[in-house]
């Protein structure tokens, strides 16, 4: 436990320096220390909820986040957040679907690191609906695997083109911890997740110190685009050792 938790120390130390939570670095992590599976949807959301919090206000407060842009993604995340949440898997169900999200969001994450800092783009309008019924799909993978869903969103709204990067990243972060927190609110109504939810109080413990001086350091040595690029590297990584074992 003792390495697992400075791993998600550092995790959150990185993931807070730039806006971001994250979950499926936490996810991954608890794939190679073998947590049990149930466990995982909830710890991963409530890391997510502690990193992104002090960056989503700081984000508000600055005017970098695009509420007219959010607004229509939170309309369909939020209920299905809750609902894929509520929903109990069996182990064999929840490592195979784990095992796709985790190759999708590292492709993802691979396309969103060559998306990085291009500013001179055309902005598209995307419509309500469109909009309403990704989120909703966002939400439903989120809650049920336990991901912010900015991993899925972000990307998305690069290749939509439906804003600059900076509004981007800072939506994006106001997303992940609304999201992770209906997505936590659904895992408690599981009675053998409330239960040992309070077990793992040393990985809080450890990102709630490290988001905090991630988000007063704003690192600089480590760009959105080398993180993205070493994350989505660190997730198809863990995902195709995933994929074998489920095979073999």
């Amino acid at each position: 436990m003792i390495i697992l938790t400075t791993f998600f120390f550092i995790t959150s130390i990185l993931y807070a320096s730039v806006g971001f939570g994250g979950g499926s670095t936490y996810l991954a992590l608890m794939l190679i220390w073998e947590i049990p599976y149930y466990i995982f949807p909830i710890i991963a959301l409530f890391c997510n909820i502690i990193v992104v919090s002090g960056n989503s206000i700081n984000f508000a407060r600055s005017g970098n986040v695009n509420f007219k842009l959010l607004l229509p993604y939170l309309v369909g995340s939020i209920p299905f957040a809750f609902i894929g949440a509520s929903i109990s898997l069996e182990k064999e169900f929840f490592e195979l679907m784990l095992f796709f999200v985790l190759i999708i969001a590292g492709l993802f994450l691979f396309v969103e690191s060559k998306s990085f800092n291009k500013n001179d783009i055309k902005i598209n309008s995307v419509p309500i609906l469109i909009s309403i019924f990704i989120g909703s799909l966002i939400g439903f993978i989120s809650g049920l695997v336990g991901i912010g869903g900015g991993i899925f969103l972000s990307p998305i709204l690069f290749l939509l083109k439906a804003g600059y990067p900076k509004h981007i990243t800072s939506t994006a972060s106001l997303f992940i911890l609304i999201n992770s927190m209906f997505g936590v609110a659904g895992q408690l109504t599981k009675e053998i997740v409330f239960n040992e939810f309070l077990n793992y109080w040393p990985l809080f413990l450890a990102v709630l110190i490290g988001g905090q001086i991630g988000n007063y350091l704003n690192i600089k040595f480590l760009s959105n685009k080398a993180l993205a690029l070493m994350t989505s590297l660190l997730i198809i990584f863990v995902a195709v050792r995933m994929g074998f074992r489920i095979l073999f």
